[in-house]
């Protein structure tokens, strides 16, 4: 018997699942770094270039996860530590300078260069915050130089974009005193999820939006004070927090995904800001029915199928209220690799009552709740898909949920689609 649970200093019962508690484990985990975040940046930020401090081997990670570009150069490369450097034999500071300064002669449109460590500077023997300080000095006003981790030991995959984030916060300027309260949306989207997002922003008459990242390094916003901000993304916790020592202020919000997360998440804007229903309704209530139209032919195929997910993107749990709320699906196990119930209460207080939440990994564990489950579908990593669809399963790549336009009323059909072609395409097959 599921009985609902009750916060101890209310006697009330919590909504969803909010109140739940977790499985907790740590051991054998299976997870991108957070190199891979360069992928989707370079491509975001037009100006900016990410140099990746690093080994051979993480040389072959960026080269085999961006696929070979023939027709445009890649804004990303990999500056090379070997057993030399390691040994202190050669300067490495000067080493790094001389890189960075034939990078910079090759590449005059580069307004902002990171530097990427591929792991901690215990490991690497090179301190890149001071090294960025001082090519940034260097180099000024031309280019500026940050620089963040994308170490696999400390981070997963989509953590990369959320110290890159971070890095970015406190490089804008403060507002100019005087500025009415802006608002910012922090993750970063595709330009034609950014593109719509502007246009409802406007009809509820909100114009001073500004996303970060920015396009280019020069529209990066100011945050100050005054700035409220969005999450575009459930992973960028410490970007959170660097723009709340900026003194922004964060609304809390379900995240934009399928018609009620994208509903919602303008909702908070739209109350943080004084915005009226009656122009609420006018602004959304379009997308909203386009959004449900795109999504219904997909539920038909999904309604009452089990779905398991491991921890990989930290997308999860919104994805998971997602394919529950609007396609039907039942959830057998939401893992996540980090809860940060700050930011994902009001993602779990939409999740059913009695959904199994699991936080970190003990894969064998998992993979052993995995086969016991048998569940229509699982999303997973692509280390553990092949031996899982060996095994019978169908399987989801969870980083295709990353890399795919998934935010937003006109997105919301392929979204579902993305958990509906695997099933698709196994019934295909038996014929």
């Amino acid at each position: 018997m599921n009985l609902p649970f009750r916060s101890a200093d209310q006697g009330q019962a919590l909504p969803g699942c909010s109140g739940q508690p977790v499985l907790k484990q740590r051991g054998q985990r299976e997870v991108f770094c957070g190199l891979t975040g360069i992928v989707w940046l370079h491509r975001k930020i037009q100006d900016a270039f990410f140099l990746v401090v690093g080994s051979r081997t993480c040389a072959h990670l960026i080269q085999s996860a961006a696929g070979v570009m023939i027709f445009a150069e890649p804004r990303f490369a990999t500056a090379i530590i070997d057993e030399r450097d390691l040994a202190g034999l050669a300067d490495i500071d000067v080493e790094l300078d001389g890189v960075v300064n034939r990078l910079l002669e090759r590449r005059p449109d580069i307004k902002l260069l990171f530097l990427v460590g591929s792991c901690p500077s215990e490991v690497i023997k090179l301190d890149l915050k001071r090294a960025s300080e001082r090519l940034s000095k260097l180099h000024s006003p031309r280019v500026r130089v940050l620089n963040y981790s994308g170490s696999g030991i400390e981070t997963t995959f989509t953590q990369g974009e959320d110290a890159c984030l971070a890095a970015l916060v406190p490089d804008p300027p403060l507002p100019a005193s005087g500025t009415a309260p802006s608002l910012v949306v922090a993750g970063a989207l595709s330009d034609v999820v950014e593109d719509q997002f502007t246009r409802i922003f406007r009809d509820l008459g909100l114009d001073d939006v500004a996303f970060l990242p920015a396009r280019r390094s020069s529209g990066m916003p100011a945050i100050g004070p005054g700035t409220r901000f969005l999450l575009a993304q459930p992973f960028l916790t410490e970007t959170a927090r660097a723009l709340e020592e900026r003194g922004a202020t964060h609304i809390a919000a379900p995240f934009p995904l399928g018609a009620e997360g994208t509903t919602a998440w303008f909702k908070a804007a739209a109350d943080a800001f004084g915005v009226s229903d009656s122009t609420f309704r006018s602004a959304t209530d379009a997308g909203r029915m386009r959004a449900a139209m795109a999504t219904a032919p997909h539920r038909e195929a999904l309604v009452g199928k089990r779905i398991f997910f491991f921890p990989d993107s930290q997308l999860e749990i919104p994805l998971a209220r997602f394919v529950s709320r609007e396609l039907g699906m039942e959830l057998t196990e939401v893992g996540t690799p980090y809860l940060h119930r700050q930011h994902l209460t009001p993602e779990l207080e939409l999740m059913p009552q009695g959904t199994v939440l699991s936080e970190g990994q003990d894969v064998e564990l998992q993979l052993d709740r995995c086969r016991a489950e048998k569940p229509d579908l699982v999303v997973c990593g692509l280390g553990l898909a092949n031996p899982l669809e060996a095994e019978g399963f169908a399987t989801k790549w969870s980083i295709e949920l990353v890399f795919t336009p998934i935010q937003g009323y006109d997105q919301a059909g392929d979204l579902a689609r993305l958990f509906a072609r695997p099933l698709d395409r196994r019934t295909r097959l038996e014929v």
